[in-house]
C-alpha cells in the first residue's frame, strides 16, 4: 500500500506509544530532504526518521545506518537550538491526512518553556518539515524554502504563519462511515466502489480503497467488515508481501495483496525492509553523482574506442587484396603507363578473371605497385596493434561495468570507498582537502546453522575481504562471469545448505539479482591469485565448481540475522 492517511493512522500510534515522554538527544540531517532525531525513552534511543523526500516521503523509527555531513545543514542547526534536550510530548495525526505533529516542550535561553510543533506534510512533491511556534503559529524554518511564485496558495518561508494545505470536501472514516452503506448498493462492481471510497473519504490511496471495496462485500454485515477493518489500523501486525509485481508492503493482512509473506514485529521495521533499496538508491544515486559520471565517460569512451578499432580491424581482413594489385602491377608493368588513373590486369589469383585497378596519375607504375605493397604491410602489422588495444579497452569496459554493478548495489556509506578507489586508479583528482577515508567493513550474515558469511560491497571490501582478511581454507563464492560481490563462507567444510546459502548471496548482490538460475563458482580462498598490476578485487583461479540458485529477498533477509542459540 501507500503511505497514505490510514497508514500514517497506524504509523502515529506506533510512534507515539514508543516516543511520547522521551527526550530528542540528538538532531542529524544527513540529506537534503531527511532528518533523525535520536529519542531517547525508557532508557532506550530511538532513531526517528522524518523524511520529506518528493517518492520516499514518510515517519518512522530507522535502523538504517547513515552517514552525517560535516558540516550540519542550517536547518539542522535550527533544530538544534530549539529541540535537542527538549522532551517530546506527543505525536498525533492531523485528522486522517498525511500529516504528522511532533509536539515538543523545551526550554529558551531565559528558562521559559518554549513548546514548538515539527510538522511533518507528507505530500509527493510537495513534502515538507516545519518547526513551527505553537502559540503564535509562526513558522521558525522549513526543511524546504519555497518561494511565492511557486506556491500562491501559502506562504512557505520563515516567518509566515503556518497554514495547513488546502482541505478536501472529504470525511474522516474514523469519525464516520455515513455514506459507505449508499456506495456499497450503487457501485456492486469492486473497481467503482473504490472508487467511489475514495471520493468521499479522507486519506484513501487506491490500494486501500480497493482493499476495503473487497472487504465490504464479502459475506456478512458490511458496516461491521468495514469498521472491524478500520480498527486493524490500530493493531498491525506488519507484512512485506513478495507479488507478482514486486514487494508491496501492508499494515496487517489483506485479501487483496498475496505472494510470498515476511512478517515484522512494527511498522517502523517493515519501512526499513521495505526502503532498503528504494530510498537507499536514490540517496546513492545524490551521493554517487561525480561517481557515476566518471563511469559513464569512461564506458563511452572505451566502447567508441573498441567501434573504431573493430572496423580498422575489419578493415585489415582485406589487406591481402592489396598485396595482390601489387603483384599484379609488378608482373604486367609493361601494360602499365605513367599518367593512367587505373588498369584493368588478368588475375592469376582467380582464373585470369580482369581486376580493376585504380591508379595515381601522379605516380610511376613502379611507385603505384609500391603504394599497395605499403598498404598491405601497414595493415598486416596493426592487426597485432588493434588486437591488443581491443583488449585493453574490453578490461576496461568491464572493470567500469562492474563498477556501475557495485554502485547499483551500494548502500550511501559505501560510495566514499569507491570514489577513493577511482582516485587510486587516476580516473579522479584527489580532492583538496585530503581526508583519511573511513574503511567500511564487509555485510555481515549468518547461514541457517550459525556460519557467518561476509560479502563485499566493492573493489576495496572485495580485495580485503578475499586477499587479507579470509583464512585459505574459507570458501570463496561469485557469480560466474557476471558482476557482483566476492563473498567468503568462514568455514572451510560448509555443508550444502550453507554453501547454497552463500551461492544466494553472491547471486543477489550482483548484476543477475533479478534473475532466476544464476551460476555461481566457488572454491577455497588459497586458490585465488591477484595478477600483478591488477585493480582492486580482480583476481584469477582455476579448479572451480559451479551451482545455480535463484535469489530472492526473503531468503536473503532471513540470513541478515544470527540464528538463537540453545
Amino acid at each position: 500500500m501507500a503511505f497514505d492517511g490510514l497508514f500514517t493512522h497506524a504509523m502515529a500510534k506506533e510512534l507515539n506509544d514508543t516516543l511520547a515522554g522521551g527526550r530528542i538527544m540528538k538532531i542529524h540531517q544527513p540529506y537534503a530532504n531527511e532528518v533523525f532525531l535520536v529519542v531517547r525513552n525508557n532508557r532506550k534511543n530511538y532513531p526517528v526518521l522524518l523524511s520529506a523526500h518528493p517518492m520516499f516521503a514518510r515517519a518512522q523509527i530507522s535502523q538504517i545506518k547513515y552517514k552525517n555531513p560535516q558540516t550540519a545543514p542550517n536547518f539542522a542547526m535550527m533544530l538544534r537550538k530549539h529541540l535537542e534536550g527538549a522532551q517530546l510530548l506527543r505525536v498525533e495525526q492531523v485528522e486522517n491526512d498525511r500529516i504528522l505533529r511532533f509536539v515538543v516542550s523545551g526550554r529558551n535561553e531565559v528558562g521559559d518553556e518554549d513548546r514548538t510543533v515539527l510538522i511533518l506534510e507528507m505530500m509527493g512533491r510537495h513534502s515538507n518539515l516545519f518547526l513551527v511556534d505553537e502559540a503564535s503559529q509562526k513558522i521558525i524554518d522549513l526543511i524546504k524554502h519555497v518561494p511565492a511564485d511557486q506556491n500562491r496558495v501559502r506562504t512557505l518561508m520563515p516567518g509566515a504563519k503556518y497554514v495547513q494545505p488546502p482541505k478536501q470536501d472529504v470525511t474522516n472514516p474514523y469519525d464516520s462511515l455515513q455514506g459507505l452503506a449508499n456506495d456499497i448498493l450503487d457501485n456492486p462492481d469492486q473497481n467503482d466502489l473504490a472508487k467511489a471510497i475514495q471520493q468521499r473519504f479522507q486519506g484513501f490511496s487506491r490500494d486501500s480503497a480497493n482493499e476495503l471495496a473487497a472487504v465490504v462485500q464479502q459475506p456478512g454485515d458490511a458496516m461491521d467488515h468495514a469498521q472491524n477493518w478500520l480498527e486493524y489500523f490500530n493493531q498491525t501486525e506488519p507484512e512485506l508481501v513478495d507479488t507478482e509485481k514486486g514487494l508491496a508492503y501492508v499494515p496487517f493482512p489483506w485479501l487483496t495483496v498475496t505472494g510470498e509473506v515476511t512478517t515484522f514485529t512494527t511498522l517502523s521495521e517493515l519501512l526499513d525492509a521495505y526502503y532498503e533499496g528504494k530510498s537507499e538508491r536514490d540517496r546513492v544515486q545524490q551521493q554517487a553523482s561525480v561517481v557515476l559520471r566518471v563511469i559513464h565517460n569512461e564506458l563511452k569512451k572505451n566502447r567508441t574506442k573498441i567501434k573504431k578499432q573493430q572496423a580498422e580491424l575489419a578493415a585489415a581482413d582485406h589487406a591481402d587484396e592489396y598485396k595482390i594489385k601489387g603483384e599484379l602491377l609488378t608482373t604486367y608493368m609493361h601494360d602499365v603507363e605513367r599518367g593512367m588513373t587505373e588498369v584493368e590486369l588478368p588475375n592469376y589469383y582467380d582464373d585470369n578473371k580482369p581486376l580493376k585497378i585504380q591508379l595515381s596519375n601522379q605516380l610511376s607504375p613502379s611507385q603505384n605497385a609500391q603504394r599497395y605493397f605499403t598498404k598491405y604491410n601497414k595493415l598486416k602489422a596493426s592487426v597485432k596493434y588493434l588486437n591488443e588495444q581491443i583488449a585493453l579497452a574490453q578490461a576496461e569496459v568491464d572493470y567500469f561495468e562492474n563498477l556501475q554493478a557495485q554502485v547499483d548495489l551500494a548502500s550511501p556509506k559505501d560510495i566514499e570507498e569507491i570514489k577513493q578507489e577511482l582516485i587510486q586508479e587516476g580516473y579522479l583528482r584527489v580532492q583538496k582537502k585530503k581526508q583519511k577515508p573511513q574503511i567500511s567493513q564487509p555485510e555481515k550474515f549468518y547461514a541457517s546453522d550459525g556460519t557467518l558469511i561476509e560479502v563485499g560491497k566493492n573493489n576495496l571490501q572485495n580485495e580485503r575481504l578475499s586477499m587479507k582478511t579470509a583464512r585459505r581454507s574459507d570458501i570463496w563464492m561469485h557469480t560466474k562471469d557476471i558482476p557482483g560481490s566476492h563473498v567468503i563462507i568462514h568455514d572451510d567444510d560448509p555443508s550444502e545448505q550453507t554453501l547454497t546459502e552463500g551461492a544466494t548471496l553472491a547471486a543477489y548482490f550482483s548484476k543477475a539479482r533479478d534473475s532466476a538460475n544464476v551460476p555461481v563458482d566457488y572454491l577455497p580462498v588459497r586458490r585465488l591469485r591477484k595478477p600483478n598490476g591488477a585493480k582492486p578485487g580482480f583476481v584469477i583461479f582455476e579448479g572451480q565448481t559451479t551451482m545455480t540458485v535463484t535469489p530472492t529477498y526473503a531468503a536473503v533477509q532471513k540470513l541478515r540475522q544470527k540464528p538463537s542459540e540453545g
